[in-house]
């Protein structure tokens, strides 16, 4: 008998060898890295507007967007038209509208509406330098227009300094309000606000703003209640001055873009489980870094999971949102940000355990904020021009 004869019955055992070694090897492969998302392009929406630092809707079905004016106005945005009147004028309570102080911050409540019309701001008030001011509004008889007199004051936050003021405001998705707060200003933190705990300033903070009386409670399952060497009101700690936050409103999930002190910026993640209490870092750490190396204990710490330099000539992250619209399919789950100096806008996407980041445009922009309308479109503001751009894929 031939070699070649010998050979025959053979052949499918050794092709049957080969497919379960190579099934074998696939099933202990790690999972795929996300699709980088794609470059996108801005679509101009609405102009003419004085130094925007926030963009927001109402959750009303109505469609109209929010502009936040740092100089104290909200003014209003649908089918593209800027309405002539504000939607509220806070502009005399300011101690100041430029730099970083002025109105920071806009939240509507998720049962916003005629049986609920309150709003809530967030603004460096006249006292002090310029103390942090958390009112709430309420809608006039005419939807377009918030009754400035009917001001209830929420909670007020000393400020040592003019800079680090925070100003982000949002609602979870458990209903409560977050407030984003800066480390109190000037530089590296002297007062070492960001890791005292029984100060506000360099904190997130989540209250519940619920009872139509007004004023603030705290939430029950605050990760501190009942711990004195806390305040109750903190969620989680080690923020130097977080430019922007927002949750994912498809799965909870929290992004905290926060502020460098001259080197690195960076993104933090809380996931939608998280029982809060992370320790962020500053000024412990800057970005992934080690700030002060004197003391560069990293234990109990939560590094970020995203983070860039200035050697491009970025100085200053903005924050911005998971893309949910419907529009641009390609956009699906990624988180959109920016630098407010370089214009830079990149898109961030996670897959279990990976994270790929990419810079999707260079805008040309002073990024001043992100906002979101009810469909879950990305907007972004120029600060210069007094733009404000849809996000979209070319």
């Amino acid at each position: 008998m031939s070699v070649r004869g010998l050979q025959r019955p053979v052949r499918p055992l050794v092709l049957l060898f080969v497919l379960l070694l190579l099934q074998d090897c696939r099933s202990h492969q790690s999972p795929p890295a996300p699709p980088l998302p794609p470059a996108i392009s801005l679509i101009p929406v609405a102009g003419g507007f004085s130094l925007p630092v926030g963009i927001t809707h109402a959750g009303d079905g109505s469609g109209r967007l929010f502009i936040v004016e740092q100089g104290g106005l909200v003014r209003i945005v649908k089918n593209g038209a800027v309405y002539p009147a504000p939607f509220l004028d806070v502009s005399s309570r300011l101690k100041s509208g430029t730099g970083e102080q002025g109105l920071l911050g806009l939240a509507f409540p998720p049962n916003y509406g005629p049986a609920h019309p309150y709003l809530y701001t967030n603004y460096t008030g006249t006292q002090g330098v310029g103390d942090t001011v958390i009112s709430r509004f309420t809608t006039s008889t005419d939807p377009d227009a918030a009754a400035p007199a009917s001001k209830q004051q929420v909670l007020t936050i000393v400020q040592p300094f003019t800079n680090h003021n925070g100003g982000q405001l949002a609602f979870g998705p458990d209903g409560y309000l977050y407030i984003g707060m800066g480390d109190g200003g000037s530089a590296e933190d002297p007062f070492n606000n960001g890791q005292d705990s029984l100060t506000l300033p360099g904190k997130m903070l989540r209250v519940d703003v619920s009872s139509p009386a007004g004023g603030y409670s705290i939430p029950p399952g605050n990760p501190f209640v009942g711990n004195a060497a806390f305040r109750p009101e903190i969620w989680a700690l080690g923020l130097r001055n977080p430019w922007r936050f927002s949750f994912d409103r498809q799965t909870g999930d929290l992004f905290i873009a926060d502020v460098g002190q001259g080197v690195y910026e960076e993104v933090n993640f809380q996931a939608a489980a998280s029982i809060g209490g992370e320790n962020y870092g500053w000024n412990i750490m800057e970005g992934m870094h080690c700030y002060n190396a004197a003391s560069c204990d990293q234990t109990g710490l939560t590094l970020p999971i995203a983070e860039y330099d200035h050697s491009r000539g970025d100085c200053a992250v903005t924050g911005g949102f998971v893309y949910r619209g419907t529009l641009y399919p390609a956009l699906q789950g990624t988180y959109l940000y920016g630098d407010y100096c370089s214009g830079r806008i990149w898109g961030l996407k996670i897959t279990g355990t990976n994270v790929e980041n990419r810079l999707l445009l260079e805008s040309g922009l002073l990024i001043s904020s992100f906002g979101e309308d009810e469909d879950g479109n990305v907007y972004v503001a120029d600060h210069r021009s007094g733009g404000i751009y849809r996000i979209a894929v070319p």
